[in-house]
């Protein structure tokens, strides 16, 4: 059975919202054959990532970076997980009021240097989530999910 790990970091109502859609997604019963796992930035581990087939990442903008959680995620297993995880898939959300742009690419850089391949286009967020981007949360649960099944 694959695996997908979300690694996220929810401090808001607002990313809040948007991880339980992105799980929903990930979760549809029409999905088979792909556990999904959830780990909290902090607590992710090198053992978590290895132990994936893909991953889900979640994070505030934080002045214009991704949040210090997830970057602290990103130094626990990067090395560890350099050259035995290339080429497996990801997809991003992110949520910000401003600087978004910047988080984004904070995260892409980090994927890139894993040598991670994007699977879905990225979720961001500026403001409260409508009922359309929570839709686009969603989609990006389900498609890095299917992408999964044998």
């Amino acid at each position: 059975m694959a695996r997908l790990l979300i690694i996220h970091h929810t401090p808001s109502p607002h990313t809040q919202a948007m991880f339980e859609a992105v799980l929903a997604g990930a979760t549809d019963p029409e999905i088979e054959g792909v556990e999904v796992v959830r780990r909290a930035a902090l607590a992710v581990t090198a053992s978590d990532v290895l132990a994936a087939d893909g991953y889900l990442l979640g994070t505030p903008a934080n002045l214009g970076y991704m949040s210090g959680a997830l970057k602290h995620a990103f130094d626990t297993f990067y090395y560890p997980c350099l050259d035995s995880t290339t080429g497996r898939p990801y997809g991003l959300y992110v949520h910000g009021n401003e600087g978004t742009e910047g988080a984004q690419a904070s995260v892409e850089r980090a994927t890139t240097g894993l040598g991670w391949v994007k699977a879905a286009a990225p979720v961001v967020v500026s403001g409260p989530p409508a009922k359309p981007d929570l839709e686009r949360c969603w989609e990006l649960g389900a498609t890095v999910a299917a992408g999964l099944m044998d």
